[in-house]
């Protein structure tokens, strides 16, 4: 999520910039963009996330990359997802953090962050050819949103129910949302329905 905005520079600058900073920053249309830090279950889900998928991946070609990566959106824009997935060799930009080929990117969401994450965070994974699925996950409630790529368009579907399971085609795998949200509290508790396709 932004909170602050830093003068405009070139990538090169930035990269210095961010390589020294012990903040958090995306690239965006040449400004560097700070993100807020998260509360408590967003770094719980985060890492509930990144053990899951690593359970399932740990017999294939695919890894899951530790945050402070960047993927590449186009020339001007750098965005820090909170979890990656790529599978193969990883694919980088000359000597840099800059990632090329994610297959999987994950945002655990915050109110302040949600309509970056769902309408301008989803524009820029959509220019980057390599993504197949780009997952979205509510710390505040049991609401989980999947976009998968097609040769046209993208789809959605939407989980809410812990009984749930997302399932990630790219990575022949499923993520049930009990151990996506296990031992996580909420403040109020969410509705149950089930999974849809839009």
């Amino acid at each position: 999520m932004v909170i602050e905005r830093v003068r405009q520079m070139s990538v090169e600058e930035f990269l210095d910039f961010a390589e020294n900073s012990e903040d958090r920053y995306e690239y965006i249309d040449g400004e560097p963009r700070q993100m807020t830090g998260g509360k408590l279950n967003h770094f719980r889900i985060i890492h509930r996330i990144e053990v899951l998928l690593e359970s399932r991946l740990a017999d294939t070609n695919c890894e899951v990359i530790a945050a402070g990566m960047l993927v590449k959106a186009g020339d001007a824009r750098l965005v820090a997802p909170d979890v990656i997935v790529i599978c193969g060799n990883p694919e980088t930009e000359a000597d840099t953090r800059l990632l090329l080929n994610p297959i999987l990117v994950v945002e655990v969401t915050s109110p302040t962050s949600i309509d970056y994450d769902r309408v301008s965070k989803r524009e820029y994974y959509s220019d980057v050819a390599s993504i197949e699925a780009y997952l979205i996950v509510d710390q505040h409630r049991v609401f989980v949103e999947l976009y998968t790529r097609s040769e046209t368009s993208w789809h959605i579907q939407r989980f809410s129910d812990l009984d749930d399971a997302v399932p990630l085609a790219a990575l022949e795998c499923r993520l049930p949302l009990q151990d996506i949200y296990n031992r996580i509290e909420f403040e109020e508790a969410s509705s149950p329905s089930s999974a849809e396709d839009t």
